[in-house]
């Protein structure tokens, strides 16, 4: 493959002239390998800021599919994850679920100006009544 040929493959540019103003485009084309999902069940939820319900859905739909899910957070996240178990084993006590083993530990984390900081964590597992 030529040099020109390759180039054209890595990168496009556009100009575009709207009266004294010329702006320059470049776009880049890379290469990326693609993300495989596995279609099988997923056993974990990670709490991030999305509302609270949002999280006790999607453990109750994977509860329903599988017989243990674990509720993993860190940081500022770990109330919320408390209050999703804590939502899914007192409100649904008919549905028969259950809190299993809780694991709290940190993690360290670089910070953005470059320092490491201890993050905590938490892993609480949700599962099924026999």
């Amino acid at each position: 493959m030529s040099n020109d040929a390759n180039e054209a493959n890595n990168a496009t540019e556009t100009t575009e002239q709207t009266g004294a103003n010329t702006a320059t485009v470049t776009t880049e084309q890379t290469q990326r390998p693609k993300r495989t999902e596995s279609s099988g069940p997923r056993d974990t939820i990670y709490i991030g800021k999305k509302p609270l319900m949002a999280y006790v859905t999607s453990t109750l739909i994977q509860l329903a599919n599988i017989p243990s899910v674990t509720i993993k957070a860190r940081g500022m996240s770990i109330g919320r994850a408390v209050d999703v178990s804590q939502i899914i084993s007192r409100k649904t006590e008919n549905a028969g679920y259950t809190i299993g083993n809780i694991n709290l530990g940190s993690e360290s984390l670089e910070s953005q100006d470059g320092r490491l900081r201890n993050v905590s964590t938490i892993e609480i597992e949700v599962k099924r009544k026999n």
